[in-house]
């Protein structure tokens, strides 16, 4: 990568060794990028290309969400005013979050499925605790979600012996 300066300085090099050890340079830092990252595992790639996906398709709504009310509000006033763009532009900045949380949800569901397979459960287990109060009962449920979820090997649980309660 620093050869690409260096040949440009100096004196006689010819402009095809530039240019050649240039484009190298450049696309070197992508090639070493790509190669720590699947060497050191420094990053989940499946969270990487959901995140992508769903930035991508939050993006593409967002950007028609905003062209259609500024070519809605220039149809209906005669042309684009600044406060059909500022209205177009809090619309679709209302939008983001709700947006943001149902594409991640969908894309989650698509892509990430462990993870979508493990929250049913826990929902289900953290509604059926409301209205447990059986202590064993509930033992019995932690564990069976705690298998079901993670997988271990083994799992157990303790729980210390409550006494009488002085006041």
């Amino acid at each position: 990568m620093l050869t690409a300066p260096a040949s440009a300085l100096l004196p006689g090099m010819p402009p095809i060794v530039s240019q050649v050890t240039g484009t190298l340079g450049i696309n070197a830092v992508p090639v070493c990028v790509a190669v720590a990252v699947l060497r050191y595992k420094l990053y989940d790639l499946g969270r990487i290309v959901s995140r992508s996906v769903s930035y991508a398709l939050i993006t593409a709504v967002l950007i028609g969400v905003y062209v259609g009310l500024v070519t809605l509000a220039a149809a209906v006033f005669g042309g684009t005013s600044s406060l059909s763009v500022a209205v177009a532009t809090l619309v679709a900045a209302a939008l983001f979050q709700p947006l943001r949380r149902r594409v991640q949800s969908v894309v989650n569901h698509r892509f990430n499925r462990t993870r979508y397979d493990a929250e049913r459960p826990v929902e289900s287990f953290s509604r059926r605790l409301r209205d447990e109060v059986e202590l064993e009962a509930v033992r019995a449920d932690l564990l069976a979600v705690v298998d079901k979820t993670m997988q271990p090997a083994a799992a157990g649980l303790w729980l210390r012996e409550l006494g009488a309660v002085h006041r």
